[in-house]
């Protein structure tokens, strides 16, 4: 190489300058034969986005509520030391039902049904692998990023094939629900901070994929990402049942199932969970 002065390039003759483009050029085309570098071809010409109407008044309100901030404190559900492995899944369930008494109460109920199986669920916190009832096994992992975990809790909303998704977490020794969904979950999977749900699309060969992430300021797992993706399950899941809107999740490949004698009971602690 040629000496250079420090900050500045060396000045190439031109005469130099040519021979070593040429020399440059015979290795690529050497290299090209033993399996270099080769052209990708033309690349695209980049397009910014185009506006559409421009005149159009924004909006300032959303049309549809669809829950997009979920906090809410359960009440009458015990958090012995702050320790949300200790708190009663089934109890939590139980609670949300006595909270929506028009959706699981009464006989003509869309969800009577849950209600009714929730005695299956006895005081020791058994899920549905043993017997009817509707509480699935819950895991435990931190989502919030305080070194605590908080908990992901799923159930079935009877007798329509859904599932229920929940994610709870503790301030002050209550507990308080961050996150609530409800469809026809085909799986869930925890991903560092971030809840995934994976429903049937009517379109076969495609799936939903929703996500929603700890947001502090918001002190709620935020809907971040909703998506329609293609599966490799070769169209088998081609019909979503109607589901009420609502929130939901649970678990993944660190996740904790909760320690045997714990309350619930259904999915495998597999890196995501199936519903049945």
């Amino acid at each position: 190489m040629l000496p250079s002065r420090r900050g500045r390039p060396a000045r190439v003759p031109a005469a130099l300058a040519l021979l070593l483009a040429t020399a440059a050029t015979g290795a690529l085309a050497a290299c090209g034969d033993t399996g270099g570098l080769e052209s990708a071809g033309a690349t695209p010409t980049a397009r910014h986005p185009a506006r559409l109407w421009p005149g159009l008044t924004p909006a300032s309100s959303p049309a549809y509520d669809i829950g997009e901030v979920e906090h809410a404190p359960v009440e009458g559900v015990a958090v012995p030391g702050g320790d949300i492995r200790r708190a009663d899944p089934v109890a939590a369930v139980r609670a949300e039902i006595a909270a929506h008494p028009d959706d699981y109460a009464d006989a003509e109920a869309q969800y009577h049904e849950t209600s009714v199986r929730m005695a299956d669920c006895g005081t020791d916190g058994a899920g549905d692998e043993r017997g009817g009832c509707p509480v699935l096994r819950p895991y435990y992992r931190d989502l919030t990023g305080d070194g605590r975990p908080e908990m992901t809790l799923g159930f079935r909303l009877l007798p329509d094939r859904l599932t229920a998704v929940r994610v709870y977490t503790v301030e002050q020794d209550r507990l308080v629900r961050i996150m609530s969904y409800e469809d026809a979950v085909s799986a869930v999977e925890l991903a560092g901070r971030t809840v995934i749900v994976r429903s049937p699309s009517e379109v076969a060969g495609y799936e939903y994929r929703l996500q929603w992430t700890w947001d502090a300021d918001q002190r709620a797992m935020l809907l971040t990402s909703d998506e329609m993706l293609r599966t490799d399950d070769g169209g088998l899941h081609t019909k979503r049942p109607s589901a009420s809107p609502s929130p939901s999740a649970s678990p993944s490949p660190s996740a904790s199932p909760s320690p045997s004698p714990s309350p619930s009971a259904s999915a495998s602690g597999s890196p995501s969970a199936s519903a049945r």
